[in-house]
């Protein structure tokens, strides 16, 4: 964690975090678009692939981050735990929602329709709105600790959801393709310079999710309010009449 602590306290860290999802990331638009073919069947449709895979990949990734924090949240560490499942939960939702959008565009070329009741796409769905839900319940008034801990024991349970949408194309039928690059007993069936192109997009996106995330958690921590050791206390140990 130590390079988390110095990204969020400022230090060239973050900047070189930044710098390098950048390169890698032109380079992945490089790969992506002009040096991998188009795929035999889809054609230039399939290269939708390059930023579907990597946006699905960082919301899991975000979502696995707010389970984290959520349990150090519970655990008593709000003020170092608390923003960064906050920035996560953010940057995780977006990515669902860009996710959503790049699989309606690519279904209206693959099956020909912009929605399908199938299985990934709507469990999809159903996390989005999950994550929407923590982060709305983040805004509701009252006491900073119990918003915190409401927030900390939803982002845990949420955490499910991301199960659900992992494996729906393996417990129900599904119009949407099985795993390509995780799949068990069997190659990955997908080109070697696909899979490379894959990989790259993955580390790009992996990278500026690390720098945002990073920075505005450091920006969270900044302008979010202190506990008080006397908010624990009962008035009458603070001197407080009854």
């Amino acid at each position: 964690m130590s390079w988390l602590s110095a990204a969020l306290r400022g230090r060239p860290s973050h900047t070189l975090v930044g710098v390098s999802a950048a390169v890698t990331a032109a380079l992945a638009v490089l790969t992506d678009l002009v040096l991998v073919p188009p795929d035999a069947v889809q054609g230039d449709a399939q290269r939708l692939m390059y930023v579907h895979v990597p946006s699905a990949w960082t919301a899991y990734l975000c979502f696995a981050v707010v389970l984290l924090a959520s349990l150090g949240v519970l655990a008593g560490h709000d003020d170092r735990w608390d923003p960064l499942a906050r920035a996560a939960a953010e940057l995780g939702a977006g990515m669902t929602a860009l996710t959503l959008l790049e699989g309606a565009l690519w279904g209206s070329s693959s099956w020909g329709t912009w929605w399908a009741w199938d299985p990934r796409v709507v469990s999809t769905t159903l996390l989005l709105v999950v994550y929407v839900a923590y982060l709305l319940v983040r805004s509701l008034p009252g006491p900073a600790a119990r918003v915190r801990r409401r927030a900390a024991l939803l982002g845990i349970a949420a955490f499910a959801q991301v199960v659900v949408v992992h494996f729906s194309v393996l417990w129900w039928r599904s119009l949407h393709q099985p795993p390509t690059v995780l799949t068990p007993d069997q190659p990955a069936p997908i080109a070697g310079s696909m899979l490379a192109a894959l990989l790259l997009s993955l580390v790009a996106f992996t990278l500026g999710a690390v720098w945002f995330v990073t920075g505005r958690c450091a920006s969270l921590s900044a302008t979010s309010p202190r506990r008080s050791p006397v908010e624990h206390r009962s008035p009458v140990a603070a001197g407080e009449p009854r």
